[in-house]
């Protein structure tokens, strides 16, 4: 088979890296990928939202499966393009059609979907610029902090926690008559908030059936002890060690089974990825959000712990017949930490050189903001590499992509010292 993955970051790395293992591979091209994935695949200049460029490249390459990265292309409905085109549609596409996709694509959608199907998620309400004056009386009936989330796609930056209600307020008007978020946040989703742990639980699905896949922890400030700005994500752990089996019960029970149940009673095509980032609250699972790709950095802990041929799985997601399949999962445990531009996640400089990649001998590096100029790798994004390493618990695994990184340098490095404090 021909596959191309579509993105350019550190989940679409590690799957390239995952699908270049299997034996249906012919050959395996990148839109537009990055330093790393150039190394084990055909990298092509073409933006995974430009959906006639991407058509032209798959009809030209003879392309039988379209793996799909990031957000932006499913929010935009990649998967319905694909059916709608005759030369297109005998082409696999993992990824959900453009409705599954709003359950990322909208804040509010999600909330509605959990609410109609008796999924536990914090109490909500959904407002925009017309109602301010509702919104700022509906943040005084709840107790700090106030969650206000943009309801579209802010790059994972769109969630505000903000302890005083004065400050909540101001941000709130920022958000919704400043377009603080530009127009992911012409409408807001106000929650209330939660106190807990959180966790990542992937699924894949085929829209009736589904594989739990490995849990994971990612960290996404950029300070330590979790301060600071939200990044895209500083590095992340797998297994998640408080995730036990009667916990990963509730989740399966309360939360995934209606989740693909839902898919089909709202008669939603689904075929690929469900992101389900949780809460612990009181020993109980509850849904803060669904994202409908995997995530990142938690793919490069997830996808490295399946032992599967990933386009084995990938296949009978296409074809619907994942009740068939068993996950096989690496018992150890994964971590990988995030080494990212100065600066970041604010203004940072690129084409920095990276120097000492080749010293890496006991971790798999992934790479997420970076590209080939001449014979040297450079930055070329906030988060740069990702170092992944396996051990017998997460902390071994930690001391081991903590050595491999620190054989690796570039101006302005930074990287979280302190992941797994809080386990």
């Amino acid at each position: 088979m021909n596959i191309l993955v579509l993105g350019s970051g550190g989940r679409e790395h590690t799957l390239t890296w995952k699908i270049a293992q299997s034996n249906h591979v012919d050959h395996l091209f990148v839109a537009p990928g990055n330093a790393g994935t150039a190394a084990i695949a055909n990298n092509v200049p073409v933006s995974p939202n430009d959906f006639e460029a991407v058509k032209e490249l798959v009809v030209n390459e003879n392309i039988d499966m379209v793996v799909v990265g990031p957000e932006d292309p499913l929010v935009q409905g990649i998967y319905d393009y694909f059916q709608e085109q005759e030369e297109l549609k005998g082409v696999h596409v993992i990824g959900p059609s453009k409705t599954g996709a709003i359950l990322e694509g909208s804040k509010e959608f999600a909330k509605e979907f959990m609410s109609r199907h008796n999924i536990p998620t914090a109490a909500y309400q959904s407002f925009t610029s017309d109602s301010l004056e509702a919104g700022y009386a509906f943040l005084e009936t709840l107790k700090a902090p106030y969650v206000l989330k943009a309801d579209g796609l802010a790059a994972g930056k769109g969630v505000l926690i903000i302890d005083d209600i004065e400050e909540a307020k101001a941000e709130l008007k920022n958000m919704l008559v400043d377009a603080k978020f530009g127009q992911a946040s012409a409408k807001v989703v106000i929650e209330e908030f939660l106190s807990g742990i959180e966790l990542s639980v992937f699924v894949l699905t085929d829209g009736r059936d589904y594989l739990i896949l490995p849990t994971a922890k990612d960290y996404k400030r950029i300070g330590e002890g979790d301060t600071g700005l939200n990044t895209g994500g500083m590095g992340a752990i797998s297994p998640v060690p408080f995730a036990d089996a009667e916990f990963m019960q509730k989740i399966e029970e309360r939360i995934v089974k209606p989740t693909v149940d839902g898919f089909k009673k709202d008669n939603i095509t689904y075929k690929g990825f469900v992101f389900i980032g949780l809460i612990k609250v009181d020993g109980e699972p509850y849904v803060i959000e669904y994202n409908v790709r995997m995530g990142d950095p938690e793919t490069e802990v997830v996808i490295p712990r399946i032992k599967n041929d990933i386009v084995d799985l990938f296949l009978a997601t296409a074809n619907g017949s994942l009740a068939d399949k068993t996950l096989e999962i690496d018992e150890r445990a994964a971590t990988t930490i995030m080494a990212v531009s100065g600066g970041y996640p604010e203004a940072y400089e690129k084409g920095k050189e990276i120097v000492g990649l080749e010293n890496v001998k006991d971790s798999i590096v992934f790479h997420a903001g970076t590209k080939q100029e001449g014979d040297k790798v450079v930055t070329s994004g906030g988060r740069v590499i990702a170092f992944t390493s396996f051990g017998d618990d997460f902390r071994e695994a930690l001391k081991t992509s903590y050595d491999s990184l620190n054989k690796v340098c570039f101006d302005g490095i930074y990287y979280r010292k302190d992941l797994g404090f809080d386990l």
